[in-house]
């Protein structure tokens, strides 16, 4: 697979904000989270896993490359297929099988009192 390359800037929108969780007070003081969207698309990504904003950065900006590559690459058609005529008779007997397991476990007929 070729490498997707790296939006322009002026079509990244970055967005700062305080991330929660493990990290100390650094993390509760100070804006680290990322959210950083691709304008002409509207796909976007988050980052929060780090204590910087900077590696933070790093990984939105690898996430959303990744995210934009896969958006990019063209869904394989799907061609319908049928079953074979041994897994239809495979089905239908299991199905009997079973059925015949579930039978046995039936209150019995009045009569067999």
């Amino acid at each position: 697979m070729d490498a997707f390359p790296t939006p322009p800037e002026n079509q990244l929108s970055w967005r700062y904000f305080r991330a929660s969780g493990p990290g100390g007070q650094h993390r509760n003081k100070v804006a680290t989270g990322v959210h950083l969207t691709h304008l002409p698309t509207g796909v976007s990504v988050t980052a929060t896993e780090r204590r910087s904003r900077a590696q933070n950065k790093s990984v939105a900006l690898k996430r959303l490359v990744r995210r934009l590559a896969d958006a990019s690459r063209p869904v394989k058609p799907r061609r319908p297929t049928r079953p074979s005529r041994a897994a239809r008779r495979r089905r239908l007997e299991n199905k009997r099988r079973r059925s015949a397991l579930k039978h046995t476990r039936r209150r019995p007929a009045r009569e067999d009192w």
